[in-house]
């Protein structure tokens, strides 16, 4: 597994963000984490507690009120981030194809490099048929494919996922599980990625943050044992099971606290 501390690709410092506005709102507060190079992160916490925001502060999208946010570079003119969102957010006035080349063709990418490109992903997740499809011809997990392909295309640093499957039927959503962790076991990407599945993230990553009721803060950090070339058999083990159990139990109180609306 790979060490966060050394060299880490993603630190964040001291990270609070709060949203001006008749009654102020604290997102994230005094969040500190490392990611290293090729490492799956997954976050998990209660709804409102400030998971997406941290995405968007990563992204750049958003400053923080303080904190800092850092990434290391290692290929100048690469893009830093690309994202997957929950809804796949494809243009639907382009081919499945020219989704997929957008990005590369907004780097400047000659237009048959970046078909090439795009053909190349929609290959990898089972969509080689599809490129010349439109994504209203298409089935939502095969929209959903698309978007990670379409992020894949981009050739980011950083791979950001916002709940991509939590909108999916159960059985979709475990097929598409197991092609993330091929993806992951094949070209070992950094990833932080949202869920609020305790089992999806056991499933996925190499360790998986916990997150508090508003305002966000790191409850806890819990690192996975399982080795990269793990398989879907893995979710029938009993210690599959323990983990997220305990997972669980650490997350309830923060849980119970969101609905009941109480900020800790």
């Amino acid at each position: 597994m790979t060490d966060p501390t050394a060299d880490a690709k993603v630190r964040l410092t001291g990270v609070t963000k709060r949203f001006p506005g008749a009654e102020e709102v604290t997102a994230l507060q005094d969040v500190s984490l490392e990611i290293g190079e090729s490492e799956f992160v997954a976050i998990v916490g209660p709804s409102g507690c400030g998971k997406s925001t941290l995405l968007r502060l990563v992204t750049g999208l958003q400053a923080p009120t303080s904190g800092t946010v850092d990434i290391r570079q290692s290929k100048p003119g690469r893009p830093k981030t690309a994202m997957v969102f929950q809804e796949h957010a494809l243009f639907p006035w382009l081919s499945v194809r020219d989704n997929v080349a957008f990005g590369p063709r907004n780097r400047d990418v000659p237009k048959r490099e970046a078909a090439e490109i795009a053909d190349a992903q929609l290959a990898r997740l089972g969509l080689g048929r599809f490129g010349d499809f439109y994504p209203h011809q298409l089935s939502g997990g095969m929209k959903q494919r698309v978007g990670i392909a379409r992020a894949l295309a981009q050739d980011a640093e950083i791979l950001l996922m916002d709940e991509p499957l939590g909108a999916l039927d159960a059985q979709t959503r475990t097929l598409l599980q197991e092609q993330i962790l091929e993806l992951r076991q094949e070209s070992r990407p950094t990833v932080l990625y949202i869920t609020h599945a305790i089992d999806e993230a056991v499933f996925l990553s190499d360790r998986v943050v916990l997150m508090s009721a508003r305002p966000g803060r790191i409850r806890d950090i819990i690192e996975l044992d399982f080795p990269l070339d793990r398989s879907p058999e893995l979710r029938g083990t009993p210690e599959f099971a323990k983990l997220s159990q305990d997972i669980w139990n650490h997350l309830r109180d923060e849980v119970q606290a969101a609905m009941t609306g109480g900020d800790q």
